[in-house]
């Protein structure tokens, strides 16, 4: 469905199950109550998502897409900055209000074999996110920025669910705490 020029009611039809799938999960919310929520019709849903699934990897895609673009904003800022910023913004999102985790470790919880369409969808971003970290940690002179980029991202996914499960001030000076130690220059 890529290529079609946009659609206010498929963006509602997205930007509701976005909204609902978050909050209650995905598997818990079906599709006549997006469509009742949305206000469209149920051939215009169809048109736009052939099924629930594809809802769903479109979903997941416009989060990704969403998260790229905060961290375009980022890229005038010094590559050491960028990465504690982009950390900055995890933590405050995850001690905001209605926090319930990320929705990329929800989805791929919902989906669990690895070679669904939708787990794919979520793999992608997974290795944009890991890149991203390799390649500020490369253009900042880490030696080791491949390894340190795969702790950066362990260290990512406990904040996101120690954020829904743990003490938000406990977990962002431990994120920080993390973060100085990981991000030590080497000589």
């Amino acid at each position: 469905m890529e290529g079609r020029r946009p659609s206010p009611a498929r963006d509602r039809v997205l930007e509701t199950a976005g909204r609902l799938f978050y909050a209650e999960g995905i598997h818990s919310v079906g599709v006549d109550r997006i469509i009742a929520a949305a206000g469209v019709a149920k051939a215009t849903f169809y048109h736009h998502f052939p099924s629930k699934d594809e809802l769903v990897r479109a979903y997941v895609t416009a989060q990704s897409a969403a998260q790229r673009a905060m961290v375009e904003e980022m890229r005038a800022e010094p590559s050491r900055d960028r990465l504690r910023a982009i950390f900055a913004f995890m933590c405050e999102f995850g001690s905001g209000p209605g926090y319930r985790g990320c929705a990329f470790l929800n989805t791929a919880a919902e989906y669990p074999d690895p070679a669904h369409p939708v787990r794919l969808a979520v793999a992608e971003h997974r290795r944009w996110i890991r890149d991203l970290f390799r390649d500020l940690l490369a253009a900042d002179g880490d030696p080791g920025a491949e390894r340190t980029a795969d702790i950066l991202l362990l260290l990512r996914d406990g904040l996101v669910v120690g954020f829904d499960l743990d003490d938000p001030a406990t977990v962002r000076g431990a994120v920080h705490e993390a973060l100085d130690r990981v991000l030590v220059r080497k000589a």
